[in-house]
């Protein structure tokens, strides 16, 4: 597979996920522009050739987006759009209050859909596009302590259904790939947040994370980018409105 004459967005594409998202892309011949709030982490990905070109933006911001995105498309419009920014907050509903459903909703939705927003347009247009959301399997399915999280990643399934049907005669697919607990620094923050809060040892906090997950361990952030080449290359035509899960079979 070659997405030579492809541009491809990422979203949150300095670190992690996003960065492993970015790296196969520019390996398969796209030409990859990331956008985040890190500029030195923005920049270290450019200059590791991870991506071709940056832009400092808040997701969450539609005007900043729109314009980011407009000053991005210069070079070459997108073909490919990757919603992988996102955030997570912890604690019991009862602690949890609607400002951090807000928070929550923010980035992980809107987000979502502004990056959606700002590209959809000229890809119909065109006649052809992929547009994926990073989701979780916390879109499929409840975790205790995570209720805010967990309703955002509902919604953006919901809405990646939707729009499926809305463009499915267009030429443009959208999906949603929901990864199970991953090697990210965003999941490494979290056990140190248990660590620091129960006093159990990171190891044991490791072992209560992955406990669902059949094959008992996170996901690599390659296997993610794995599944985002599937869902850009010409045999996906078929494959709009699915929410793809890699959790190591946890149901």
């Amino acid at each position: 597979m070659t997405l030579a004459g492809r541009h491809a967005l990422v979203t949150g594409g300095g670190r992690g996920i996003g960065r492993a998202i970015a790296t196969a892309l520019k390996m398969q011949g796209a030409r990859v522009s990331i956008i985040g709030r890190d500029a030195t982490v923005l920049q270290d990905a450019v200059a590791t050739e991870a991506a071709d070109a940056f832009a400092i933006c808040d997701v969450r911001d539609e005007a900043a987006v729109a314009a980011s995105v407009a000053e991005l498309a210069e070079a070459q419009p997108f073909d490919i759009v990757v919603a992988n920014a996102g955030a997570v907050e912890t604690g019991p509903f009862t602690r949890s209050n609607a400002e951090r459903f807000r928070r929550m909703s923010e980035i992980n939705l809107i987000g979502t859909v502004n990056a959606f927003h700002a590209v959809l347009p000229g890809m119909l247009e065109r006649g052809h596009g992929r547009l994926i959301a990073i989701a979780s399997t916390a879109g499929h399915r409840g975790y205790a302590y995570v209720s805010a999280y967990a309703a955002a990643k509902h919604a953006v399934i919901g809405l990646v259904r939707s729009l499926a049907l809305e463009t499915a005669r267009a030429g443009v697919t959208v999906n949603a790939v929901c990864p199970g607990y991953a090697d990210t620094d965003m999941v490494a923050a979290g056990l140190d947040t248990i660590t620091a809060k129960t006093g159990v040892s990171r190891e044991q906090a490791l072992a209560e994370m992955v406990k669902a997950n059949p094959q008992g361990r996170l996901i690599a952030p390659d296997e993610v980018a794995a599944a985002i080449l599937y869902l850009c290359g010409p045999g996906s035509a078929s494959v709009t409105g699915q929410s793809m899960l890699i959790n190591g079979g946890e149901f």
